[in-house]
């Protein structure tokens, strides 16, 4: 059957709502994950310090460029704990999108399948159709803020699968890994490891490389300047391989990446100058976050609807239970009416209740605005 052939993909009934609500009164959107629509811009002047037009020159790189991959190298020693790589570890992607896609080739033939959380950013089951794999859920625990759920995770495993995806800090709900965990070791598959949301932290000091914590596994560690440096227009990923992984998928992982060069190379060019003189900006960015959390979380701790707000490990998510909301749907709906745009916990999987998503990277004055009317009307 030709790719996706069998999706209906027309507009679900939030979207209808959204665009009628939309042409008409509006609403305040708490679901940004876009900074450049909410007052956070990488500064412009180092950006146009960084370019290359005097001295431009094509070169390309299987790997990517030698400079901008030693700026990520770099990047990994200021980690906490720090994560030594070489320069041959990294392979630089137009995105991380396209690193999960590069990896699900390379390690994946149709019919296998990877394992991926059951609540996670609705955009693994796409790349896996591509493949033609399937994927198969693992559970994460409320209960203990999200973590691995072990039992989970094994029983998942069957003959065919190829590796286990993680996200931490995890997307929506915060979790980060903070230590080893035995059942990964157990299962001795290849990880997958995003941690686009890594200099993030908030519930916890920092938030640990995973292939720091598991040296003896075969880790690849997706990030990318989107989140990093606010950047998402610019386009560029990578993914970093440790000793076991370096050592059994390098030589594959060059020629898929030399197959589609996709990452420009002025962005490369451009990469250790933002490295060099942007993490004020990242500083600035993580504060504004934090921030905007601590007001959001005491706000919403007096709605009366609202008996439990989490405090994230990390990321700039909340995603909140709503005990009492029996239609996820209906709920989110109904506030949409009202003029607040908020996202499902069905969006992202199938949670154990009811839950809302809002984004802490929502400009602060619509946050609050926003964030006051969604506590008046539940």
């Amino acid at each position: 059957m030709p790719l996706f052939d069998d999706l209906d993909l027309s507009p679900n009934q939030l979207e209808l709502v959204r665009q009628r609500v939309a042409a008409s009164t509006g609403y305040i959107d708490l679901t940004s994950s876009n900074p450049t629509t909410q007052g956070l811009l990488f500064p412009p002047d180092i950006l146009a310090a960084a370019t290359y037009w005097p001295t431009r020159r094509y070169t390309p790189d299987p790997r990517g460029h030698p400079a901008a991959r030693a700026a990520i190298v770099h990047f990994y020693t200021t980690r906490t704990p720090p994560l030594l790589l070489d320069l041959d570890d990294i392979f630089i992607t137009a995105s991380t999108s396209e690193a999960y896609s590069l990896l699900f080739g390379l390690l994946c033939e149709a019919g296998d399948n990877l394992l991926v959380p059951a609540i996670a950013y609705p955009l693994f089951e796409y790349l896996a159709a591509v493949q033609r794999i399937e994927l198969r859920s693992y559970a994460l625990d409320p209960q203990r803020g999200w973590q691995l759920d072990p039992l989970s995770l094994l029983a998942a495993i069957d003959a065919r699968t190829r590796a286990i995806l993680i996200v931490s800090p995890h997307n929506p709900t915060g979790m980060v890994i903070q230590q080893t965990q035995p059942v990964l070791v157990q299962a001795g598959l290849p990880i997958i490891c995003d941690e686009v949301f890594a200099t993030l932290p908030y519930g916890v000091p920092s938030v640990p490389p995973l292939a720091a914590l598991h040296p003896t596994l075969p880790i690849f560690t997706l990030n990318g300047i989107s989140k990093l440096f606010a950047l998402p227009d610019l386009k560029l990923g990578w993914i970093a391989l440790n000793a076991p992984a370096r050592a059994a998928y390098a030589a594959q992982l060059e020629l898929l990446n030399d197959t589609y060069l996709s990452c420009s190379s002025l962005i490369q060019h451009m990469l250790p100058t933002i490295f060099a003189q942007g993490m004020p900006f990242v500083q600035h960015m993580a504060a504004t976050v934090r921030s905007n959390l601590d007001w959001a979380r005491a706000y919403l701790a007096t709605c009366p609807a609202l008996p439990h707000i989490p405090t994230p490990d990390g990321g700039y998510y909340l995603f909140v239970p709503v005990p009492h909301a029996r239609d996820e749907e209906a709920l989110v709906i109904r506030l949409l009416e009202q003029g607040v745009l908020v996202h499902p916990g069905y969006f992202y999987g199938e949670p154990p209740d009811s839950y809302i998503m809002l984004s802490a990277l929502t400009a602060r004055p619509q946050l609050e605005q926003g964030v006051r009317r969604l506590c008046a009307l539940l």
